[in-house]
């Protein structure tokens, strides 16, 4: 997820990184066979590694994934919930996530060097239900008022790209369900080029860590039940790459 109101974030070039990112191969983003592997596959595991289905519906069940860019992790999510919003902030990745869902597949060219491209297609990952998933183009700072409320949350890499954390962070308590989970991802890279200073959560010279001052704003209306590190891997092209780890954390909503 990248910053929301960056031009760059609609652009082409960003689109190609982001369904690789989503649906490429480990061939294909190590396509020179060295890398750091245990950042493949970042969209699936914010699902596999924090949800637990064990405490979900049987029947129906609800899930919002908020910057859901071009939709892995929402079909992940589709695997277990039978009702799945994903939003984001860009019309272009909702239109790849649209197509991806209504077709099953989406052809595209990922940049090897310059503007040379490798051909690919993202689909669907098989065993998934699409139909269960409906693509949203929203505003994760400003979410409508009908959603109503979910199961499930999950958020990945996210906070730090949104200009006012807080505006979100406040909307959780009424999105997830009594007993509901809050699954969250976040590598902290505070830029001001994406969210003020002032609106950083933590993270100053004078500040606390910004993971104490989540656990901190959250805790009254969630219970902490497990926090681990999730690496990512974006590749930008075959001899550059973006890695970081995100902290990964489920929350238990309270009952009220």
């Amino acid at each position: 997820m990248r910053a929301m109101g960056n031009a760059d974030y609609d652009s082409d070039r960003v689109l190609r990184e982001y369904l690789l990112f989503h649906y490429g191969s480990p061939d294909d983003i190590l396509s020179k066979g060295h890398g750091p592997k245990e950042g493949l596959g970042f969209p699936v595991r914010t699902v596999s590694e924090l949800l637990d289905s064990n405490t979900l519906p049987s029947s129906s069940c609800r899930a919002l994934d908020l910057g859901c860019a071009v939709g892995r992790s929402s079909f992940e999510l589709a695997r277990t919930c039978t009702d799945v919003v994903a939003v984001d902030y860009s019309a272009t990745f909702i239109r790849a996530a649209q197509t991806l869902r209504d077709s099953g597949e989406l052809s595209f060219g990922f940049p090897s060097q310059g503007e040379r491209r490798v051909p690919s297609v993202a689909r669907v990952p098989s065993g998934v239900d699409s139909s269960r998933v409906r693509f949203l183009t929203e505003d994760a700072c400003r979410l409508p008022n009908d959603l109503g409320d979910f199961d499930v949350v999950h958020a990945a890499n996210l906070l730090c790209r949104l200009p006012d954390p807080m505006a979100l962070i406040e909307r959780l308590p009424e999105l997830v369900r009594p007993g509901g989970q809050l699954l969250l991802a976040t590598p902290f890279t505070w830029l001001e080029e994406f969210t003020p200073m002032e609106k950083w959560l933590g993270a100053r010279l004078s500040g606390k860590d910004s993971a104490e001052v989540l656990k901190e704003i959250l805790s009254p209306n969630f219970c902490l039940e497990i926090e681990i590190d999730l690496p990512f891997l974006l590749r930008e092209h075959e001899r550059k790459f973006q890695y970081g780890i995100s902290y990964g954390t489920r929350w238990r909503r309270l009952s009220e």
